[in-house]
Order: C-alpha cells, then structure tokens, then sequence
C-alpha cells in the first residue's frame, strides 16, 4: 500500500514538472505568435487543434458515443468564462512581464473560495477568509493600483482569474453530470464559434504564415497538456504535494521571461507571490485537516 502511494506521488511530481513546462511554452508561444495574430484568432487556432486531438483521440479508442450533449447551457457557460479568461490572458502576456501574469493566475483559487457560495453553495470558514485576505493583499502588492503603476496588462491579467474560476466553478458542476471527454470535446467546439465571431466581426481573419504554424500547435497541445497533466496530478497525489510544486511555475516563467524577453523581477511581485502562496497553502491545510478528521 505504501509502496503504491509513494509511486502515485513519484509519477504525480513528474506530471506537475511536465504541467510547468507545458505552461510556459504556452506563454512563449503566445508572445511570439502575438505580433501576427490577435488573441481571438490565437484562441480560435488553439480550438481547432484541440478539436481535431480530441476527436482523433475518441475514434481511435471508440469512445466517440460517450461524448454526450446534456447540460449544454452549462458547457455556454462554463466556456463563457473560459474564453474570457484566455483571452485576457493571451493579452496579458503580451505587455506585461509573464511573471506577473503567472503570479496573478495564481489568485484563481482566491476567487474560487469567493465565488464557491454563489455557484456551489459552500459556506465561508476561518481558513478561506484568511486565504482570501491573504490572496487580495498579495494583488495588492503585485499591482500597486496608482495611476503611475496600474496598466490595462495588470487588470487583464487579474481579471483572467476571474474568468479562470468561473470556468473552475462551472466544471465542477459539469463533473458530476457528464464525463471529462464531453466536457473537453465541448469546449473547443464551443470556443471554436466564439472565436471564429469573435476574430471575423470585421470580416478579416489572419490566416497562419508557415513561420507562426509551429508556435500556433505549440499553444493547442501545451495547453491541453498542461491541464490534463495537472488534473492528473491532482487526482494521484494530494493537493498540499500538487499545490508547492505548481508554484514552481514561477521562478521558471520569471528565468524565461529574463532570458528571452529580459524581464526583469522586483521585489514587489516576490513579496506579493509569498502573500498569494500562504494564502492558497493555508486553505489546502485547512482542507487536508479537515478530510482526515472526517
């Protein structure tokens, strides 16, 4: 038994470093790719990949009858959300350091506990309270909303959590109604009309040059990839094992974006991460205490 569990956790660890990096590719690729294509053809190119890996992998393993279209306003929803949320991420990434767009995705879960007792019915407890306090000051921290340091780069990318746990709070819903393969196949069908309204509302949608091609795919199997990995992850090991790895996403994207783009970190975004960090990790313990108590 030990000995099983201690493989789940080797294997959950291996797919948290492969999730990091499949994130930060996705990021790479979308700030190069951005100078072509704007972030609703980005979005819609990304959608047609997933579409076609998702349905090849479905024939190929006969499942493609278990894909099944209930609930379908709650999949519009849950992609309402989604869509929004990559979107401003996409744009974030493009005039503001991937550092701290990554340290501003990380405040999803903040959000999550903010809106869990609108969509989900789960009350406030001491532990999420704290979280949230801790989460906002770390926003606080990273973005110094005053006129000579706020930009639209730090509102998209705060906003795109909110659009990020939107989406969380719809999928939970959808997982205990239908299985995970309706539930991908569904979103790039779904996003794959958005984006095509959405980048062809002025009848003029960018075709993909031979040089973008390979960072276009790059963003449709990263991104898949990423969350499969992570979802994985999380169902194999517990989430205070998952939690601190993921946060690793951080000193990565901070070295890349040194590297390639010569961002450069300061000492506000560190201090806000830790805040943000504490917060999320004080909530996980809180849970952890409470399951095993139970």
């Amino acid at each position: 038994m030990t000995t099983n569990r201690n493989s789940s956790t080797i294997y959950a660890v291996l797919l948290m470093f492969l999730a990091i990096a499949s994130f930060t590719m996705m990021a790479i690729a979308g700030r190069y790719v951005s100078d072509e294509l704007d972030t609703f053809e980005i979005m819609m190119y990304r959608s047609v990949i997933g579409m076609l890996i998702i349905s090849t992998f479905a024939v190929f393993t006969n499942r493609v009858k278990s894909i099944k279209s209930e609930h379908f306003s709650l999949h519009i929803s849950r992609n309402l959300f989604h869509f929004a949320g990559q979107n401003l991420w996409f744009y974030a990434i493009t005039v503001i350091p991937l550092v701290q767009v990554f340290a501003l995705e990380f405040t999803v879960p903040i959000w999550v506990l903010l809106l869990s007792p609108i969509f989900l019915s789960e009350s406030f407890t001491k532990p999420r309270v704290i979280a949230a306090v801790l989460g906002f000051g770390g926003i606080l921290i990273i973005t110094r909303p005053a006129p000579d340091s706020l930009n639209f780069g730090l509102v998209a990318a705060a906003l795109s959590a909110i659009g990020f746990a939107g989406s969380i709070m719809f999928t939970k819903t959808l997982t205990g109604r239908t299985n995970t393969l309706s539930i991908l196949f569904f979103m790039t069908v779904i996003q794959l009309g958005f984006g095509i309204l959405c980048a062809g509302y002025d009848g003029d949608i960018e075709m993909v040059s031979w040089s973008a091609l390979p960072w276009v795919v790059a963003i449709g199997l990263a991104g898949l990839l990423a969350h499969l990995s992570l979802t994985t992850a999380l169902t194999l090991a517990p989430a205070t094992v998952v939690t601190p790895i993921d946060f690793l996403r951080l000193p990565v994207i901070a070295y890349v974006g040194f590297a390639l783009f010569g961002e450069t970190i300061d000492i506000y975004v560190a201090l806000g991460v830790i805040l943000i960090f504490v917060g999320n990790y004080t909530n996980i313990l809180a849970q952890h205490r409470q399951t095993s108590a139970s």
